[in-house]
């Protein structure tokens, strides 16, 4: 796997996350009118001045190791106008149809996300770890976002659907996704995206029906307060963020939420450095080859493997966790969680791991021949009577 390695640089998909996108997405349509129309720029050179800044607001993102707000949503906000404006101008600009804008758009994002995946065999936003996948998400974005507007806008004037008609037709859609999720527990990769796209013209409709006149379906309020209730709106949300962190994806997961399969086997892999040996690796690809199957990495803390201290924090093992992660993906055949250990004895850490969650097998790699502060040599058969299978790798230096 390329691309340089870092922190996950996306939120967490929390109730946080959608209030704000529904909220950057109406922003993007009421702020593209804005800036057309009141500013005067036009169509050509609002599309000229919001892709330059929306550059400079990427440049910053893709700087960044690991998720900020500010710099993120930004982004989101400024990737909303552009999206906007890219299939405004295809429609206004040049005469294309708004049925076709919208299945150009439909196959461009699938050919990303085809590419995103025949690349990192993955398409989970809790895996953006490298820029390579960075670049994979944005260009997603970007298209969800024309992709959006041109089907809302087809629905809602093409089809004259109404701006408040199409609002219920498209918030009826994402809660049918959020019932198939949660109740029916189809793909939750498939349903993130699928509401990413529809909250799109669900944004798009909000903002045109508070903006429009009256006369033509919607509250008056026009694009210059609409945008600033929303930008206000969104400022407020985003410093709250930023201060309780509360949508920070742990890199360090302690545990899936749920088993995966109620048959598939859940594996535990404790690791003797802090990243991945070509021996490790090769058993964890021997075991994926067996059947289905989840896996859980621990690794050291690296503040332990010089001094025998217990301490919860882990400044640089968050970064080792990323690259033992990433290099187990591979052999896996699928996205892996972990975290770094939190004490200086591996026993305590299985213990607790084992206590918290449904494991079915151990893969130990055995203590290397000089003293380890993190495995102890009685440590295979101190585990056995966990009653688990142990399947045991010989340490590599």
């Amino acid at each position: 796997m390329s691309g340089r390695k870092m922190l996950n640089k996306v939120p967490e998909i929390t109730l946080y996350f959608w209030i704000i996108k529904v909220l950057c997405t109406t922003v993007g349509e009421t702020a593209a009118d804005y800036l057309n129309d009141n500013l005067g720029l036009g169509l050509s050179g609002t599309s000229y001045v919001m892709s330059a800044v929306l550059i400079g607001a990427l440049i910053a993102q893709f700087a960044t190791r690991r998720y900020r707000p500010g710099i993120y949503w930004l982004a989101v906000v400024l990737i909303s106008v552009v999206g906007t404006l890219i299939s405004d101008n295809l429609v206004d600009g040049y005469g294309i149809p708004l049925q076709t804008t919208t299945i150009i758009f439909g196959v461009a994002l699938a050919i990303t996300f085809a590419v995103w995946y025949a690349s990192e065999r993955t398409l989970s936003i809790h895996t953006i770890f490298t820029t390579r996948r960075e670049a994979f998400y944005w260009l997603a974005v970007l298209f969800t976002f024309a992709l959006g507007t041109s089907a809302g806008d087809y629905l809602s004037e093409q089809l004259a659907l109404g701006y408040l008609n199409a609002l219920f037709l498209f918030a009826g859609a994402i809660a049918v996704v959020a019932v198939a999720h949660f109740v029916f527990r189809i793909n939750a990769i498939l349903s993130f995206w699928v509401a990413y796209i529809l909250t799109r013209p669900l944004g798009a409709s909000i903002g045109d029906y508070m903006a429009q006149p009256k006369a033509d379906g919607g509250l008056g309020l026009g694009t210059t307060v609409t945008s600033f209730i929303f930008l206000g709106v969104i400022l407020a949300l985003v410093v709250f963020l930023a201060t309780t962190k509360v949508d920070v994806i742990p890199i360090a997961a302690r545990r899936a939420k749920s088993r995966r399969a109620e048959d598939e086997p859940r594996i535990l892999v404790v690791a003797n450095r802090t990243d991945a040996t070509p021996a490790l690796l090769d058993v964890v690809r021997e075991r994926a080859a067996a059947g289905p199957a989840s896996f859980f990495m621990l690794i050291p803390n690296p503040e332990h493997l010089a001094f025998d201290r217990n301490t919860a924090d882990h400044p640089h093992g968050d970064e080792i966790l990323v690259r033992a992660l990433l290099a187990l993906e591979g052999p896996a055949g699928r996205e892996v969680e972990g975290r770094v250990a939190s004490s200086p004895n591996a026993y305590d850490d299985i213990e607790d791991e084992l206590n918290g969650a449904g494991f079915d097998e151990i893969i130990l790699e055995t203590p290397p021949s000089h003293f380890s502060h993190w495995l102890h040599f009685d440590l295979p058969d101190r585990i056995k009577h966990f009653g688990l299978p142990v399947r045991t790798v010989p340490a590599t230096h």
